[in-house]
């Protein structure tokens, strides 16, 4: 009798709920982010029924309780490449490239997470995979021993590797086998408040950059934040203080607004931890400030038009109004942010109009009724603006690279925002990664169109083009 296997979205909601059960028992902080955050929650959704019923409809509700990313850095290309591997298991791929030199940080990274639909609104657990760039230290000698210290560490279990092998051949894993495999994989992302290097290297290697130090002085790639998803960042940033938490200075990402798009992120500063330092006689010990906890907001999946116009409005407030390292002019950077984004439609109908998001369409009970009669027109604008055929916005499932790289800087130990040109490698991230990372874009283009093809099935027409205005 061939072997029952557990789905992979089954296999990744054990590891969601593993992880933040572990990530509670090390970071008390964020048990409390997480009770703050379904508190804002709980009073969005009774405060606006329209919210609730749109989140309802487009089968958003019940994740988001559940719906949470979390953040890894790798130091070596086999590390990356087996984290591939890894989170194959659970049903996530490769999505979108990062390059998170922009704001001076000496990583690039990619997103795994589902693809499907329907495996997203079981349970769209993200990992923001961040690979350490080597040849962007600048110290050649620095640059060896960082390299010698990370090629010598192995990060994954024995067991962990054999069950990945084993889902590869035999094409899934058993409930026993999944259970196993969650338990294994979960001591790659363990923090282990023991340094691999003494104390004199890890200074070398922080005053590089901290985050080369956060990479490589450790013998795995502890998860460094956990982040649940709120209805209101800007309720959670207000009541952060009243839980004990301190906010960082500045909200990333667009400014409030009605049509909320892309992704709103903020997080509380990185706990200052103890460590011990490896060869030291005398037991050396120091601090590590790498792991934090983080919010964020999720709006709508802008197109490339809509991504085009969105990066230019952020790139001018940022090039005219500089946040400070302690949160200096965060209030104008805010005002500013608002006023400039102004400039982008905040309403659902003008961002479908000008073909700057993406949109989900159903046939509604009006149009399935009226086909039925033989009374509709063929224009998919009329059949709209009739109450025939409805739309919703597609939640942006990714991430932002200026938006992360904000939130590393903040956590490494300033709000201040910089600017540095790019260092874009995406073919050696994916000769590292083996395989391909797939365009964000193309996916929400291609559940756009399929949802627009279902709709006219539904109503007896052909498929049809919706006009956009330029």
């Amino acid at each position: 009798m061939p072997k029952a296997f557990v789905s992979t979205d089954r296999i990744r909601s054990l590891f969601t709920e593993a992880m933040s059960q572990m990530y509670r028992a090390e970071v008390p902080q964020y048990g409390t982010l997480i009770e703050l955050v379904a508190d804002v929650n709980a009073g969005c959704l009774e405060n606006d029924p329209e919210l609730r019923e749109r989140l309802a409809r487009a089968g958003e509700l019940e994740r988001i309780d559940v719906e949470r990313h979390g953040a890894i850095r790798l130091g070596t290309a086999e590390e990356l490449f087996t984290i591939r591997r890894l989170f194959a298991v659970m049903g996530m791929q490769a999505v979108g490239y990062y390059d998170l030199s922009v704001a001076g940080v000496p990583v690039h990274s990619t997103s795994f997470r589902p693809v499907d639909e329907a495996a997203l609104n079981v349970n769209p657990f993200r990992v923001f995979t961040s690979l350490l760039r080597l040849e962007l230290i600048e110290d050649e000698g620095l640059r060896g021993e960082a390299a010698a210290i990370l090629a010598a560490r192995r990060i994954y279990t024995p067991r962990a590797i054999a069950l990945i092998e084993r889902h590869e051949r035999d094409g899934g894993l058993s409930e026993e086998e999944a259970t196993e495999f969650v338990a294994e994989a979960l001591e790659t992302f363990r923090w282990h408040g023991e340094a691999t290097v003494s104390a004199e290297t890890y200074k070398r290697l922080h005053d590089a950059h901290r985050l080369i130090a956060d990479v490589v002085s450790f013998k795995g790639p502890h998860i460094n934040h956990l982040t649940p998803r709120t209805l209101d960042i800007d309720a959670v940033q207000a009541r952060m203080p009243e839980r004990g938490i301190t906010p960082k200075a500045v909200i990333e990402g667009p400014p409030r607004r009605h049509c909320d798009i892309l992704l709103r992120q903020t997080s509380f500063k990185a706990l200052e931890e103890t460590i011990a330092f490896a060869g030291d006689a005398d037991a050396i010990q120091g601090t590590h400030t790498a792991r934090f906890g983080e919010i964020e907001q999720r709006g709508v999946a802008l197109t490339a038009k809509g991504r085009a116009l969105y990066d230019r409005l952020l790139a001018s407030v940022r090039g005219e109004v500089q946040v400070g390292a302690g949160g200096a002019k965060a209030g104008a950077y805010d005002q500013e942010l608002a006023e400039r984004f102004k400039a982008l439609p905040d309403s659902w109908d003008e961002l479908r109009r000008q073909d700057l998001a993406f949109f989900r369409y159903c046939a509604t009970p009006a149009g399935i009724a009226a086909a039925v009669n033989g009374t509709l027109p063929k224009d998919p604008e009329a059949l709209i603006a009739k109450g025939y055929l409805a739309f919703s916005p597609i939640v942006y499932e990714d991430f932002l690279p200026v938006s992360a790289a904000g939130i590393f800087q903040s956590n490494l130990g300033t709000d201040q925002q910089q600017n540095y040109a790019t260092h874009s490698n995406r073919d050696a991230f994916e000769a590292a990664l083996g395989g391909t990372v797939q365009d964000e874009l193309a996916l929400y283009a291609e559940r756009q169109a399929a949802s627009l093809d279902a709709a006219m099935e539904a109503l007896g027409l052909a498929a049809l083009q919706l006009k956009t205005v330029a």
